[in-house]
This record gives C-alpha cells, sequence and structure tokens, in this order.
C-alpha cells in the first residue's frame, strides 16, 4: 500500500499513514485512527490535507537525473530540499 503524509493545520502535526490510493483521509480523527495515535486535544472533526512527497513527484526536469521535481509551485516540500533547478531554484511555496 502507498503511504501518504497529511498535515493538520489546527495543530500543525504532520503524520504518515498507509492507504489504498483509492481511500481518502479527510478529518485529524481518521488520520489518528489510520495512524493508531490519540488524537489528543485537536477536534476529531478538523481537517487535513494530503501533501505532495518528493517521491510521488517525478517529472524528469531540473536536478540529477532521477531526483524528485516539484512541479506545483507549491510543493510542501521540507526546508533545505535538494530539488537543483526545479520550483524557482529550490525555493517552492512551502519555503
Amino acid at each position: 500500500m502507498p503511504t501518504y503524509e497529511y498535515h493538520c493545520a489546527s495543530n500543525g502535526r504532520t503524520l504518515e499513514v498507509s492507504h489504498k490510493i483509492a481511500e481518502q483521509v479527510r478529518t485529524w480523527g481518521e488520520l489518528c485512527r489510520r495512524a493508531g495515535i490519540d488524537p489528543g486535544r485537536t477536534a476529531r472533526t478538523a481537517p487535513v490535507r494530503k501533501l505532495i512527497s518528493a517521491s510521488a513527484v517525478h517529472t524528469g526536469r531540473g536536478g540529477a537525473a532521477g531526483s524528485p521535481v516539484c512541479d506545483t509551485g507549491a510543493c510542501d516540500m521540507p526546508s533545505g530540499c535538494e530539488l537543483g533547478n526545479a520550483c524557482g531554484g529550490g525555493v517552492c511555496g512551502a519555503h
């Protein structure tokens, strides 16, 4: 099964979970249930969004051959990502 990262703006946390491609995770409660953790003080109904990971976005442009490239302009890559010429020289909207 594929692994996905989800971010909850309500608490600033990002969690990684595995699920089928056709399945969707929309709330903090669903995400915590899949991750096997307690939701804590965050409302179970708080929305989460799926992040685009470098391993999931390959276009073949920029950087070394086979290196990840973000085409979105807001790719949620971690600060200091090694994207080379992609995302405006490695500075995408997430930085």
